[in-house]
């Protein structure tokens, strides 16, 4: 992580698919449909965050896990209807609200 990257939080458009598509590929991981939040770093999409509740998908070749968690982050901010965001990114493994982790 380098502290002068430009990271862009955006939600989806149709443009968006092929990146979304070549974002999946990387992470070997179904292109994510509907609603989905992506992260650009420097121009670059770095990771998404499908809304349904699917796990997010993000480039395995770069450091993302600070990217993922500002996308769950903003996440939570949008008003949803059904289960709430921290519950349905627990089924990734890598992100757990802090106060979800048991001690």
């Amino acid at each position: 992580m380098s502290y002068d990257e430009k990271i862009l939080i955006r939600t989806s458009t149709a443009a968006d698919l092929a990146g979304l598509a070549r974002l999946a590929a990387l992470d070997s991981a179904d292109v994510p449909r509907g609603a989905v939040l992506i992260a650009e770093v420097d121009g670059t999409m770095r990771a998404a965050l499908p809304l349904d509740g699917r796990r997010p998908i993000a480039d395995p070749f770069a450091e993302s896990a600070h990217v993922v968690e500002l996308l769950a982050a903003h996440a939570l901010a949008l008003p949803h209807s059904g289960q709430p965001p921290r519950r349905r990114l627990r089924g990734r493994g890598r992100l757990a609200p802090a106060h979800a982790t048991s001690a």
